[in-house]
This record gives C-alpha cells, structure tokens and sequence, in this order.
C-alpha cells in the first residue's frame, strides 16, 4: 500500500514557544506531516527535551533555538539561523505568549504591562517581520504565517486587561499580514484557542471567575484538536487563506457571555 502523502513533506516551519503546550502539540502535529522544525523558547533545557522527544517518535527533523521573541536582536539571529541553515520558511507559527495573575486592571504594574506586552505581541510582531523579508526574498517565494489569537481576542475575561489588549492587537496584525502579504504570496491567519487542556488551565477544572461574579469550572478540549487545526490551515496552498478559525471546548461558556 502506498504511504499516504504528507502536507509538509519538504518544508520548513517555525514553532514559537514551542517547548510546552500548545506549541508543543503543534510541534508534534507539524513534524508527523514531515515539516522539517524549528521550536524556539527561552528555556534550552525543556527545548532541547522537548525536540529530542518529538524527533524520536516522528522520524523528523527537529531543531531547538533559544530565543526571548520580544528582544529583536535575538529574533534576527533565529531567522538568519534558519537562512543559513535551511535557506528558507515555509510556515511561521507565533503561539510564543504569557499572562498576569488575574488582579485588578489598577494593580497591574507597568513592569507586567510591559512583560505581557513584549512576549504576546512585540514578539509576534517581531517574528512577522523577519518571516515577511525571508518569504519575499526565497524562491518560491512566499510562505504562511498562523497566529495564536485565543478567544480574548474577541471576549474578555474579568481581570485580564493586559492579555486581552494584546490578543485583541494580535487580530489587527492578523489582517494586516494578511493584507500585506498578498502582493508576496504570505498567507496570515488567526486560530482562537478556548481552553486547550495544557498546564496553564489546569485551575479550569477547579473552577475560575465568571463574569457575574461566580467561581465555576469549565471544560477543556485535548491540544491535539487545536494541533489538528492548525495543520489544516498549514495544508492549505498559499492561493487559499482561513483568516480567522475558532477551536474551543463545546461546553464552555463563551458563547452567550454577558
């Protein structure tokens, strides 16, 4: 029987905060459908475990780069990295991000403003840049840029202006990427994540502030689904676009809030 073909056989794909997490399943997801990857992070202990385990179940090529994406110097060494190695990107994936503990919007320091601020869109931002000057210049040239939005990007949680300010910016680079790459041949699409089961939303089940006040728990959905997603929008070709896609758990109550 023939092996059935791979969608990322022969490319070449970038995972932010691709140690844990989200960005770990993505990770995996990629390397199973052949993407020759890199995975960037600011710890080299969890990145380097974290490429060794994903290499040894998929066969793949598994790179890891430490990388702070909110400093633009350690940023343009990741991408002349990948240039001299690989000589081109074929998919960027910003799903590098942190949170503040939930305190007042008037409790919040300007020292966690900026931190959340640098990590979720300076970050993004940053990587988008240097994705936009490689993509144009490679031949083929072009290429697919994919951001973590999260379901803040559009509703709010109470307590979280610093997150939810930054997701709802990384929707406005969504478009504009969009819209500044077709001339290029970039794709940029959104993927809205609603309570992925990772290590951050482990309190989920133990229950978390609603927006009336009450502490309720709330159901999650395995990071294989969200995985999945993104390997499809991935799979599509660059003349094809899912500008913006949402994946949540059923049951959580996001739709119908207020």
């Amino acid at each position: 029987m023939a092996q059935a073909s791979r969608s990322g056989e022969g490319k070449i794909a970038l995972v932010t905060g691709g140690g844990t997490g989200v960005g770990r399943g993505i990770a995996k997801a990629l390397s199973t459908e052949g993407y020759t990857l890199v995975i960037t992070g600011r710890r080299s202990t969890v990145l380097e475990a974290t490429a060794g385990e994903i290499a040894a179940e998929t066969g793949g090529v598994v790179r890891a780069v430490v990388c702070d994406v909110g400093n633009p110097g350690e940023v343009a060494a990741l991408f002349e990295a990948i240039r001299a190695e690989f000589g081109r990107l074929d998919l960027l994936v910003n799903n590098a991000g942190s949170n503040v503990p939930p305190v007042p919007l008037e409790d919040v320091t300007f020292e966690q403003w900026s931190g959340i601020v640098a990590a979720n869109l300076t970050g993004a931002f940053l990587c988008t840049q240097q994705a936009f000057r490689l993509m144009k210049a490679q031949d083929p040239r072009g290429g697919r840029i994919i951001n973590n939005g999260s379901i803040s990007a559009t509703t709010p949680r109470p307590n979280s202006a610093p997150y939810t300010a930054t997701k709802h910016a990384i929707t406005g680079l969504t478009k504009s990427s969009a819209l500044d790459g077709r001339a290029h041949d970039i794709a940029c699409g959104q993927i809205d994540i609603g309570n992925a089961a990772t290590d951050m939303t482990q309190k989920m089940s133990v229950g978390v502030l609603q927006a009336n006040g009450e502490i309720a728990a709330e159901p999650t959905i395995p990071v294989e689904h969200i995985a999945e997603a993104v390997v499809y929008m991935a799979s599509l070709p660059l003349t094809a676009n899912v500008l913006s896609m949402t994946v949540m758990a059923t049951k959580m109550p996001l739709v119908g809030r207020g």
